[in-house]
């Protein structure tokens, strides 16, 4: 082995060992920008854009959505709408947020339209993971202006919905409460230092272009608004600008509709990879936690942004503090119960497989390669081992091995599985194996990748789920 090949070997175990520990980005089987978390019923769902690998702009076609009960296992339900769903649109799907009133969710979304501007639609359904369908045939806020972009939804207590939304200016209205529809006029907020911490600087009208001799702003309203309340306080989170890059800062407020006052940048001059941020922030489980992107993922940057989280507690005043990123993420609020059927797509850190779906499978692992593994976080087997491990799997070629192990790969396996060819990649078959050592207790799970006489590199199996059996 050369100097070369064993420094690649050397970098390659020292990342994998650092992953080992990772949370951030919590999704790793595809890029995931512009997250907006929404709980609803003790789950938290996460609805993201799909950034396009290889690309070199924000040529995006789909939504996605993940949930999770424990904050750090999110299951994958793939892409429950996308341009298709909406006749109107033709490209660039970009920010958006989802909302439920009434057993409804209402998906607000912004895409370029057939005669090239940005729009403002929603898609509905009657379940937070979708299928979702465009519920109007139209864009709802469509004023052919390219401010038009990444929409944010709330309900305030006295039932008046307000949408938010805008680049480079912010702008609101009262929805109706049929959730499709506004009274009233479109709103221009004043872009003011007092409200936002600077203004944009002025541009050359014959070219477009930035005035370079204008003085510079310490901050100022960029896109990506996130609108909520806390404890009677009315909060706007967006992306501005910070150093040639965007940052998240934020105003606040005592009304739904203003007057907004800055109170300063939440994350900033943060080695992201990523020329944009995009944010949202819950509460969940009496703990607060802030949603955002990077570009940190092998491969990722501007064009491949992927959804991060931070747990942070709010200054007694209210105001939120600077919040650092990190790779390692939040902690469990839960506990994951490995005796019913838990999807192969219920994920804390994968490496070496992807998701896809289908419509009589619905959404699966697939691409599965030798030293790839799904890890699971927090899983409690009680105080009784089990005796069996079951998956559902299909593979077109001899498949490899499934092994499962407890809090390391290195450990011991639990239970191994030998993967036969089960008539196709769609084929599927439970497969079963008897655990090989007792375990009580709660332990991260490692379902683990492994090739026997298999070319390096080639697609072993496809994962549908897994459970344990006492």
């Amino acid at each position: 082995m050369n100097k070369k090949s064993i420094y690649s070997f050397c970098t390659s175990l020292v990342l994998g060992i650092a992953n080992l520990h990772a949370q951030n980005p919590i999704i790793q089987t595809h890029y995931s920008p512009d997250p907006a978390p929404m709980v609803y019923k003790g789950v938290v769902y996460t609805y993201t854009g799909d950034d396009i690998p290889g690309t070199d702009f924000y040529y995006m076609t789909k939504w996605r959505v993940s949930s999770s009960a424990d904050m750090v296992n999110w299951t994958d339900h793939g892409v429950p709408i996308s341009l298709e769903s909406f006749t109107w649109a033709r490209d660039r799907a970009w920010a958006a947020q989802c909302i439920e009133r009434n057993g409804k969710f209402y998906w607000y979304i912004c895409a370029q339209t057939v005669d090239n501007n940005m729009a403002v639609g929603v898609a509905v359904s009657d379940k937070p993971t979708g299928p979702f369908k465009d519920a109007l045939g139209k864009p709802l806020i469509s004023t052919g202006n390219w401010s038009n972009i990444d929409p944010t939804v709330y309900i305030d207590d006295d039932g008046q919905a307000y949408l938010y939304w805008g680049n480079g200016s912010s702008y609101y209205v009262k929805l109706n409460k049929d959730m499709l529809s506004y009274t009233g006029d479109i709103v221009q907020l004043p872009q003011t230092e007092a409200s936002f911490g600077g203004v944009r600087q002025p541009r050359n009208n014959s070219t477009g272009a930035n005035n370079l001799g204008a003085p510079p702003v310490k901050d100022m309203y960029v896109e990506g608004p996130w609108f909520y309340k806390r404890n009677n306080k009315y909060y706007l989170m967006y992306a501005g600008i910070s150093k040639g890059a965007e940052s998240l800062s934020y105003s606040m407020s005592d009304k739904p509709i203003g007057p907004w006052k800055y109170q300063g940048k939440i994350m900033t001059d943060q080695p992201t990879n990523s020329f944009t941020n995009h944010g949202g922030i819950i509460d969940f489980k009496e703990k607060s936690y802030l949603f955002y992107h990077t570009g940190l993922l092998p491969g990722g940057g501007s064009y491949g942004r992927s959804t991060a989280i931070e747990e942070f507690k709010y200054n007694a005043d209210g105001t939120i503090p600077a919040i650092s990123m990190t790779k390692t993420g939040v902690e469990p609020v839960a506990t994951l119960n490995p005796y019913n059927r838990v999807e192969a797509e219920t994920i804390a850190w994968a490496e070496k497989c992807k998701i896809d779906q289908n419509d009589k499978t619905g959404v699966f692992v697939t691409g599965t390669r030798t030293g790839g593994y799904i890890k699971v976080r927090n899983v409690d087997f009680g105080n009784t081992s089990p005796n069996k491990f079951s998956a559902m799997i299909a593979a077109g070629l001899d498949g490899g091995i499934l092994e499962v192990h407890a809090d390391s790969v290195k450990s011991k396996a639990m239970a191994v599985i030998n993967v036969p060819r089960t008539g196709g990649w769609q084929s599927w078959k439970l497969l079963s194996a008897p655990i090989d050592n007792s375990t009580t207790g709660t332990h991260d799970v490692y379902l683990v990748f492994k090739g026997q006489n298999i070319t390096a590199g080639r697609e072993l199996f496809n994962f549908d789920y897994w459970k344990f059996e006492k």
